[in-house]
């Protein structure tokens, strides 16, 4: 067992002087699971938030993504880790089972790794890794998690476990797709089609040759970071108690290598030209990076095709360092596949090379790189080219232009290069690490009563190696804030750093003493966005029109509200009608369940560490 590991154990054989942490943990996390406190479906799926008025990632409260899942699986490790109890860390990962990795994937077995997904007009490379995981698993199915639910069905699709539109009437979690353009212009969609609600063409968007199909779509950061929970319970955990969850772990690590490879498994690599930059027969489509996506689908017919993609995207935002790591060095959670650990040994490497090459002058990181510029493999401009990062090209936009400037990002992927240099004590993660600790610790003030202001929105100048990082706008952030202080701890308690160490107390105390709620940690937000309510609908094909399963109209006239008029039935709704009277913006308070569970496990990793 590592060195490091061994440290973070040493508080179960030494006199406890202290507790506090680890009982901060425990309140925290019995306000979480308390149902009482909302942050659970009746069927135990966690919700994006307790609260049900909040548009953001989601565009509903009690919809969910695959972050909250992931975020389950790392508190009930952390919390097996401080009590011994690891049956909620394998029940979590059987909820991930059972509502987030489909199981409808019809014509699975009818995939073709010599012609993964056809796009017009652009030459498609073949799939490298297909053979090898049937081969270790015996499957054609993709593990991996679908990145939306619907958890209560309100939209009505029915899209539940193995299923294609059974209506509102349908129990359980439905699979759902957030629908083109920005959040506020976009509609859900169903992730299995079979023109039961929507238009003539159910919600397909194309002119002609409409079929009945279902797709799918990763987060894989999320993905990730269940490894990473993994990995950690592996190290916490007696093996046999857990080894049955480290299996799925290592099965879900070999199938998010999918994440590696190009969107069309174009040459990774000064790729130009839709038909000019070929698409490959091997790996070298891959980038060996945690990019923006997977995706993957097929249509519903008998003797039907299905289809794989990967991303062209990646940012600094999604890398994860441990994850890697773990699944190199981990028998427990090793995958099976013939190149897996092969190629996750590249991608430690070379996410490493881009955190060195992303980061900013003052220690931020910046943006991220794509392989397909313009997102049409575009020729790119000369200053772009010369700063290339292995052919891909700087993008200070990649994925979503609006997640890109929150500080978040930058807090979470902190975070896991500090866990590896916990880990390993690799000293080009130290460099790393340190340079981003130094920068945000002079960003970070306390107040007279010790309550913290941090970074809320940054910008980027520049292109490497000369980026330059700017903070825009200073705030509070539940999450931001655990995960920095959960950052600072691993890089104090590797390195040493008083200041460092300081820092993340006063960010934990904080957030006890300013921010405690019956439910949790939480702020009071205004929502001054929500005058969108009334904003127009982006409806990807000129005179389209449907219906969704309530009766609501999707048609040119239709608003992010008119689709969705059970928000009228909202408890809160009423202050939201007062806004866009003309009144107040309206502020309440959020718990956010990922917020609530980084909390949690920046308290319980604090105490691991420190034996306070």
């Amino acid at each position: 067992m590592n060195v490091s590991i061994l440290t973070l154990f040493s508080f179960f054989i030494l006199n406890v002087k202290a507790e506090v942490y680890r009982d901060r943990f425990l309140e925290q996390y019995n306000k979480i699971t308390n149902p009482e406190s909302s942050y659970f479906s009746k069927d135990g799926v966690p919700y994006h938030t307790a609260e049900t008025l909040v548009v953001e990632s989601t565009d509903y409260g009690h919809e969910t993504d695959s972050e909250a899942f992931s975020y389950n699986v790392y508190l009930k490790a952390v919390y097996g880790a401080i009590t011994g109890d690891f049956e909620p860390f394998n029940d979590a990962w059987d909820m991930i089972e059972r509502y987030m990795i489909p199981r409808l994937q019809t014509n699975s077995e009818r995939y073709d790794p010599k012609n993964p997904g056809t796009a017009s007009g652009i030459t498609v490379g073949q799939d490298p890794i297909f053979q090898e995981l049937l081969d270790a698993y015996n499957t054609t199915e993709v593990y991996i998690m679908h990145w939306l639910s619907d958890v209560d069905n309100i939209y009505g699709f029915g899209n539940i476990q193995g299923e294609c539109e059974l209506g509102p009437e349908a129990n359980g979690p439905s699979f759902v797709n957030l629908g083109q353009g920005s959040l506020w212009e976009g509609f859900n969609t169903p992730t299995c089609d079979n023109f039961t609600y929507g238009g003539v063409n159910g919600f397909q968007f194309s002119v002609g040759n409409a079929r009945r199909s279902y797709n799918y779509g990763a987060g894989p950061d999320a993905d990730a970071r269940a490894i990473q929970a993994a990995f950690w319970a592996s190290q916490w955990a007696n093996t046999s108690t857990v080894s049955e969850t480290l299996d799925k772990a290592a099965k879900m690590g070999d199938f998010l290598r999918y994440t590696f490879f190009d969107q069309h498994f174009k040459r990774a690599g000064n790729c130009i030209g839709e038909l000019e930059c070929p698409g490959t027969t091997d790996k070298n489509s891959s980038h060996y990076l945690i990019s923006w996506g997977i995706s993957w689908g097929g249509s519903l017919e008998d003797k039907g095709y299905s289809w794989r993609s990967g991303n062209s995207v990646c940012y600094y935002g999604y890398q994860n360092l441990v994850a890697a790591y773990g699944l190199i060095n981990e028998p427990s959670i090793r995958p099976k596949a013939a190149t897996a650990v092969e190629d996750w040994t590249v991608s430690l490497e070379r996410q490493l090379e881009l955190y060195e090459y992303l980061q900013t002058s003052e220690g931020a990181f910046a943006a991220g790189v794509t392989n397909s510029w313009n997102k049409s493999y575009a020729n790119p401009p000369q200053e772009y080219k010369d700063a290339s990062f292995y052919g891909m090209w700087f993008d200070y936009q990649p994925g979503y232009a609006d997640a890109n400037p929150w500080f978040g990002f930058q807090a979470w992927t902190a975070d896991r290069v500090a866990q590896y240099y916990y880990l390993t004590k690799n000293e080009r993660a130290r460099k790393i690490i340190k340079k981003w600790t130094d920068w945000i610790i002079s960003e970070i003030t306390f107040d007279e009563n010790g309550d913290f202001t941090i970074p809320s929105n940054i910008k980027w100048d520049g292109l490497p190696p000369d980026t330059k990082v700017t903070v825009t706008a200073y705030g509070q952030s539940i999450g931001s804030a655990s995960a920095t202080a959960r950052t600072l701890s691993y890089y104090a308690a590797a390195s040493g750093d008083t200041t460092a160490k300081k820092v993340a107390k006063n960010l934990l105390d904080a957030l006890w003493n300013h921010h405690r709620t019956a439910r949790g940690i939480s702020l009071e937000e205004s929502f001054s966005s929500y005058t969108n309510f009334n904003h127009k609908l982006y409806i990807p094909l000129a005179n389209w029109s449907g219906v969704y399963p309530n009766g609501d109209v999707i048609d040119n006239n239709a608003t992010f509200l008119s689709v969705r008029s059970w928000f009228k039935d909202d408890p809160d709704w009423s202050m939201v009608q007062d806004y866009l009277d003309g009144g107040a913006v309206p502020r309440f308070e959020v718990h956010r369940f990922w917020e609530q569970s980084d909390v949690a496990v920046a308290l319980g990793v604090y105490y691991m560490l420190f034996n306070e």
